[in-house]
């Protein structure tokens, strides 16, 4: 494409800033990002790799400001994020053969079932529950298959960590949230680096909207460990049902094109 006018780079500034914001809270970052790429008239193939670049920032971000409060511990969560990172590059390196069709037809329903979850699941906090699968299960099972996606899809990778994070996990909103942040940094990671070597990353808006996605996390993360579930919970609902309205709403979704409407 060609080069970018400044006005338009600042819009993409503001646009990853926001989604740094809610992405370190709620997760759905993404939500703001592509469709904001893609109005700026670059290429999907482009946004998608360029997508990932000012992601790992937003997530970084997060984790860093997490791990300095003590809600992750990155030494012993470490193989867990290694799992997401090799889910994500495979994810990334299959994503030409991912059955996309089928996933627009799943997805809005998945999300709106996690915002259903989140709503009405009763005295859902910050308090840790009981644990339903061992840690190693977990890391081995759910973690590569959420990157897998992450790095061939992406929207709602945020949320599906959450849901798995409370349900199975046992943890609380917010060291969900801290956790979430780690794992997508990792599932990031692996697919920034498939598409560092297919050459599908924009640096100049990449990194330009990597350091908004940076502050943005930073002022996020810090609302979310100040205010906890009480802003977590609602912001992750209205993010789920935003991304499947938004799916939904999509002409060539799959959906309203067998429906004719």
């Amino acid at each position: 494409m060609q080069d970018i006018s400044l006005n338009l780079l600042l819009l993409l500034f503001v646009a990853a800033f926001f989604a740094g914001f809610v992405d370190s809270i709620a997760g759905g970052g993404g939500l703001i990002t592509v469709p904001a790429m893609l109005i700026a008239g670059i290429p999907p193939l482009q946004t998608l790799g360029t997508n990932k670049v000012q992601s790992i920032f937003g997530a970084g971000s997060a984790t860093l400001a997490y791990a300095r409060k003590g809600h992750v511990k990155l030494r012993t969560q470490l193989p867990m994020a290694l799992m997401a990172v090799i889910g994500g590059a495979l994810g990334a390196a299959l994503a030409t053969v991912m059955p996309s069709d089928v996933l627009r037809i799943i997805l809005p329903f998945l999300l709106i079932g996690i915002a259903i979850f989140f709503a009405f699941k009763p005295n859902l906090g910050d308090v840790e529950r009981h644990r339903r699968m061992a840690p190693m299960l977990f890391g081995f099972t759910f973690v590569p298959l959420i990157g897998f996606y992450d790095g061939a899809f992406g929207p709602g990778t945020g949320s599906f960590l959450m849901l798995a994070f409370v349900t199975l996990a046992g943890f609380g909103l917010l060291k969900a949230t801290a956790h979430t942040k780690l794992l997508n940094f990792g599932s990031n990671l692996g697919a920034l680096i498939v598409f560092i070597f297919s050459g599908a990353i924009l640096w100049k808006i990449g990194l330009t909207m990597g350091l908004g996605q940076f502050l943005g996390a930073q002022v996020g993360s810090r609302v979310a460990m100040r205010i906890g579930a009480k802003i977590i919970k609602p912001l992750l609902v209205i993010v789920c049902l935003a991304f499947a309205i938004k799916l939904i709403a999509d002409p060539a979704n799959p959906v309203r094109v067998w429906l004719g409407i």
